[in-house]
């Protein structure tokens, strides 16, 4: 009994930290709009691009930055995988090379757009040594 409360208080710890990433833009949009929040779309390769997993440690995957983005932004994320293990399906894929086409023309990696409700740019940064509370700064003064 008390294995079970401490592995699902354990799980209810975690989750309540995760990261809530989207995929689909209207969705994010939806999102942004009903809680007042601006997006961060995200253009990142997973599976080959350094600067893009340097990113995910050092600033999406903190706890601060966690904490603080889920009260004031929506996540989006584009992602180009180049495995064949991690490849996406062919939605997702033309989903997010529509996303590039819009917003990354010139394929950068990491690409970090901050756009309001709408899906209008306000702002775009990519990977910088920082702290999470630094990073924090720079997407906040884009709006």
């Amino acid at each position: 009994m008390k294995k079970g409360l401490l592995v699902l208080f354990l799980l209810i710890s975690v989750t309540g930290f995760s990261q809530n990433w989207l995929t689909d833009f209207e969705m994010a949009k939806k999102n942004a709009k009903n809680d007042d929040l601006n997006i961060i779309l995200v253009f990142q390769g997973s599976d080959w691009c350094a600067p893009c997993i340097k990113l995910d440690k050092e600033i999406w995957d903190t706890e601060e930055f966690k904490t603080y983005s889920k009260n004031h932004f929506v996540m989006l994320k584009a992602d180009f995988p180049k495995r064949k293990k991690n490849a996406l399906s062919v939605d997702q894929q033309a989903h997010n090379d529509k996303l590039a086409e819009a917003y990354n023309k010139n394929g950068y990696f990491p690409y970090v757009v901050v756009l309001d409700e709408n899906g209008n740019v306000l702002g775009s940064t990519g990977y910088k040594k920082s702290s999470p509370k630094e990073y924090i700064k720079i997407l906040e003064s884009f709006k």
